[in-house]
């Protein structure tokens, strides 16, 4: 099934999966916004998601999926570490929003067939996203800047933070070239996008996300270079201008880069080491190390845990850690088993962003973004749906002579 066949419709449900996992945490906003009330519109648009792709596929046809099939076991010990309501109702809630979740991209899944479409929605609803950024901080620079995030962008009108502006801005840039490589889109249309989401990601002063656009893209466009002239030339220049900046630019760079904290402080991950080893330290029952504590809001200790391994370790145990890693191995592997394409480009670049990003952000066992850009990649390396075959050829009757259709009784 091509992607002109997709309907409208399976664009407005992957929309709404975006809007639900926007969050409700995150910097204060122009118009005071009730976390009570974001968490109802998010949540809204996860029901109203799952059941558009039901309605647009109400005799249920999926498309068999590894990276899917994982998640659903991924269910299992979300739900039997939650169970036991040690973490409270909200972690069965967490894991109803998870199931939801997973049900409405096994629903969306019938129209993965190894095409852009996906991608194309992820960027539109992202650019969006961006576009309330944007506008948020032309209404109020202070509140879109403020002092208590040390100056980073936040969202002023939607409360975002500056790691998942940062995020949002990295994964459409990368996408975007990548589109633009492969003749999927002008030069007018990707400036058009390209050109707002770098300076957004600037003045985010994200680390994690401009590590994992450069190191997405490279890769993602090495896989291009051996097919691609257009991969081989964007190369070419990319590695001239990235010397350029650093003999240039360098001390500017390094300056943006250490957002004026201490040596000590960037060693220590911003202060992430500290949780970490206090959370591998703490003791755990049998129960606790195979399945976890129950879905929460990824923190340890009122802090947040800001690691989707060990995120997944606390929550979902070493049963949790084995899904979510087999899951990113086998998209990684079918990834490089397939030959040079655009598809197998962007699902590179997604991949390896998730990848590195798992570092020092969580999302990777409850419904995130980053099970979303998992979902795009798995949507690219999908095999294309087999044609039908076409109707036989209609076999002319053969006609009958007048005179042999006639016969005289005597």
């Amino acid at each position: 099934m091509g992607a002109d066949h997709t309907p409208r419709i399976v664009g407005t449900a992957w929309g709404l999966l975006v809007l639900n996992t926007l969050g409700s945490a995150g910097a204060r906003t122009v118009v005071p916004l009730p976390r009570s009330l974001i968490q109802m519109v998010t949540m809204g648009a996860l029901v109203a998601a799952f059941a558009l792709a039901l309605a647009v596929n109400l005799r249920p046809r999926v498309r068999p999926s590894a990276y899917l099939f994982l998640l659903t076991l991924l269910l299992v010990p979300s739900v039997i570490s939650s169970a036991d309501l040690d973490s409270g109702f909200g972690a069965l809630f967490r894991c109803a929003r998870l199931a939801l979740f997973v049900g409405t991209l096994w629903l969306l899944s019938r129209w993965w067939d190894g095409g852009t479409t996906f991608v194309r929605h992820h960027v539109r609803m992202y650019f969006a996203v961006l576009g309330s950024v944007a506008a948020g901080l032309a209404v109020s620079p202070g509140a879109a800047m403020p002092e208590l995030y040390g100056g980073r962008l936040v969202g002023a009108l939607w409360p975002l933070t500056p790691p998942q502006i940062g995020q949002y801005a990295a994964v459409i840039t990368g996408l975007t070239v990548l589109l633009l490589l492969g003749r999927r889109t002008d030069r007018g249309s990707a400036a058009l996008v390209v050109v707002p989401a770098l300076v957004l990601l600037a003045l985010t002063h994200t680390r994690t996300a401009t590590l994992g656009l450069l190191v997405g893209l490279v890769l993602a466009i090495g896989s291009l270079v051996p097919t691609s002239a257009a991969a081989r030339r964007f190369f070419a220049w990319a590695v001239l201008c990235s010397a350029v900046a650093a003999v240039g630019f360098g001390s500017a760079l390094r300056a943006w880069f250490l957002r004026g904290q201490s040596q000590e402080h960037f060693t220590s991950l911003t202060g992430r080491a500290k949780v970490w080893d206090a959370l591998l330290a703490a003791p755990r029952t049998t129960s606790e190390h195979l399945f976890g504590a129950g879905l929460g809001d990824k923190s340890f200790g009122g802090l947040p845990i800001d690691n989707s391994w060990l995120a997944v370790y606390h929550e979902q145990g070493t049963t949790g850690v084995v899904l979510v890693a087999a899951a990113v191995v086998v998209l990684g592997g079918v990834a490089l088993l397939r030959p040079p394409s655009l598809s197998r480009a962007c699902a590179i670049f997604l991949i390896s962003y998730c990848a590195i990003a798992s570092y020092t952000e969580a999302g990777l066992g409850d419904a995130s973004p980053y099970l979303l850009h998992l979902a795009v990649a798995a949507s690219l390396l999908a095999a294309p749906a087999a044609a039908a075959p076409p109707p036989a050829p209609e076999v002319p009757r053969r006609r009958v002579p007048q005179w042999a259709r006639r016969t005289e009784v005597t």
